[in-house]
């Protein structure tokens, strides 16, 4: 069985296969092309065949219809009839073929159905012919049994042109088809023993060229393995005998070339696996040949999963990079191999390995690990971007109130004090954006000292209520309290907690709507406690709720501005309750409110000794 298997995977079949093919097309294309003319032409030349002779008859008919007759001659109606009839048997012999004619009266003079003669014919198309209209022969098919049928209305005109008669036609084609049938039936036959035929000799010739092929193929396969001891037999001095020829001088080089090479590699390898900078080598295809260690660790990937593989897909480069563009390619490239647990950048040189004035052989491509530069770099165009931003437009503001109180304004009694205020509230709004990016720069660099000690967490949370409550009196703005009665221990920095919740809540009331309800409260835990501060605001999408701990990011920026925020309140809140060892989250839907959640270690419930209030 695998012997047969191996049979239809070789050459020698394919080459059966193609000559085989070949003629079975080409006896196809002659077949179709000769069927096709001699149905075409066959059922043309019956065509022709019944007008001609329905054109008789007509002329025949007509000069029967209209020769003189006397009453002497005997019967002037059954003469017509005889010699009708007579006409039509002449002309009209076969069994598949039907043809009456039709008076000016519409009775039938003659016709091969004997009981139809002396009848009326109420066929539409003798109607339509008797009254002028031309009829052309048309070819009809049973809807029950397919048959086909020419039908041939042919009129007789009298002496003046005028219509006298009507000769009616109908003959099955369906014997000129079955004729067609059998001649396309007997091609069939010849051309399949053709092929048979054909298929025989081809497997006999093509052992000619498939044994000597099959020896090289054998011979390939030790080369490939290393042996290059033996040579192939040479069968012959045509084509294939100087191509074993070709093979057997062929193995002679490469053995010598391949101990070369051998050496070579070996070099190339030790220096290459002995350096710092990840290194992957391709053949001229762009094929990987060689990873040294530190680029299998770079792409966490093995040398024997990346051989053989294509230098663009091992480096997930876009499609249009294919490796011959990569040869042309002379700066720094930047591969981005980040996924969901984070950021992971490498950077990639090429370098063109080619003989001297000779084609190109492969490429050498060295990564360096540079995810920490990029994240410095970004976060550093980003943070000058953002801080000359907000900087950009309070000093707008006050440049354009400077010009217009220098304009004139300043003497307004009116304006003056409203301009002036204006500058006031943009400088304020300055002096909070420097206060908090120096609070941010000395989190940075870890230059946060905190003071803490032992509070009680819900005698806090109230103060820090009860300041708020005094301060949203006009606003209407209710505060509603889920605090339990009984205290919690905990040990904060309380100023800069205080700081954290006051800024949490003002964002809450700036972005509650007017008779909105805040809900701060707690949730204690094995772990530690959970503060909660709940608005009924438009809330915040969830594609953007991961982002609202960033430097700068405003959900809303315009509103946000209008309102004085800076961007850097919830980025500083972050890093404060991190430096307390804690965790800040948000959870939100889409005008249905948002909720922050601090989530902070204690030390006791119910211990109370030793507590500052």
């Amino acid at each position: 069985m695998e012997k047969f298997r191996n049979f239809f995977k070789s050459f020698q079949f394919k080459l059966i296969a193609i000559y085989v093919l070949l003629l079975l097309i080409a006896t196809q294309i002659i077949g179709a092309t000769f069927m096709t003319t001699l149905e075409s032409q066959t059922i043309q030349n019956y065509n022709d065949y019944l007008e001609d002779r329905a054109s008789l008859l007509a002329n025949n008919a007509a000069e029967i219809l209209t020769e003189p007759r006397s009453d002497e001659d005997g019967d002037v109606q059954l003469q017509i009839r005889q010699e009708m009839n007579d006409q039509v048997n002449l002309l009209f012999s076969d069994i598949n073929e039907f043809v009456e004619v039709v008076d000016n009266n519409y009775t039938i003079i003659t016709s091969h159905d004997s009981d139809l003669v002396g009848r009326l014919n109420n066929n539409i198309q003798i109607y339509r012919a008797m009254a002028g209209y031309e009829q052309a022969p048309e070819t009809f098919q049973n809807p029950d049994t397919g048959d086909r049928t020419r039908v041939i209305i042919e009129k007789i005109e009298g002496n003046n042109d005028e219509i006298i008669g009507i000769a009616h036609i109908r003959a099955s084609l369906e014997g000129t088809y079955e004729e067609v049938t059998e001649i396309s039936s007997i091609f069939t036959w010849s051309a399949v023993i053709a092929l048979i035929i054909t298929a025989i000799i081809g497997i006999l010739l093509s052992r000619t060229i498939t044994r000597p092929v099959l020896d090289m193929q054998k011979q390939a396969s030790r080369m490939s393995e290393g042996d290059f001891s033996r040579q192939v037999r040479v069968y012959g001095s045509d084509e294939i005998g100087k191509l074993a020829t070709s093979f057997n001088t062929l193995t002679l080089s490469l053995k010598e070339a391949n101990a070369t090479t051998e050496g070579e590699r070996r070099k190339l390898s030790s220096v290459l696996s002995h350096m710092t900078d990840g290194v992957i080598a391709t053949d001229e295809l762009g094929r990987i040949i060689l990873l040294n260690r530190q680029a299998e660790i770079l792409l966490s990937m093995s040398s024997e999963e990346a051989m053989g593989q294509s230098l663009p897909e091992i480096l997930k480069l876009s499609e249009h990079l294919t490796p011959s563009k990569l040869y042309d390619y002379s700066e720094s490239m930047i591969l981005d191999f980040s996924d969901g647990d984070g950021s992971y950048l490498l950077e990639a040189n090429f370098s063109v390995i080619r003989h001297e004035d000779g084609p190109i052989t492969g490429l050498i491509t060295v990564l360096h690990d540079v995810t920490e530069q990029e994240k410095i770099a970004q976060e550093r165009r980003e943070f000058v971007a953002n801080v000359s931003h907000e900087l950009r437009t309070p000093l707008t503001t006050l440049k354009s109130y400077m010009e217009a109180l220098e304009d004139g304004a300043l003497h307004d009694q009116e304006l003056a004090p409203r301009f002036l205020g204006v500058a006031q509230t943009e400088t304020e709004r300055m002096i909070r954006l420097v206060n908090d990016l120096l609070q941010l720069s000395k989190m940075d660099r870890d230059d946060v000292r905190l003071n803490k000690h032992h509070y009680n967490l819900i005698a806090w949370l109230h103060e820090v209520l009860d300041r708020f409550e005094m301060m949203v009196k006009d606003k209407n703005i209710e505060f509603v309290r889920k605090l339990p009665t009984y205290p919690v221990r905990i040990e904060i920095d309380r100023d800069k907690m205080t700081q954290v919740i006051d800024n949490i809540i003002s964002n809450a009331i700036k972005y509650s709507p007017d008779g909105g309800t805040i809900t701060v409260g707690t949730d204690l835990h094995e772990d530690g406690a959970t503060i909660f501060v709940k608005d009924e605001g438009m809330g915040i999408p969830r594609e953007n709720q991961h982002k609202i701990f960033q430097r700068f990011y405003r959900v809303d920026k315009a509103r946000a501005r209008n309102l004085g925020g800076t961007g850097l309140g919830l980025a500083i809140a972050k890093e404060m309750v991190e430096a307390h060892g804690g965790t800040i989250g948000v959870s939100s839907e889409l005008r249905q409110g948002t909720m922050i959640t601090i989530q902070l270690p204690y030390t006791s419930i119910y211990e109370e000794s030793r507590w500052e209030e």
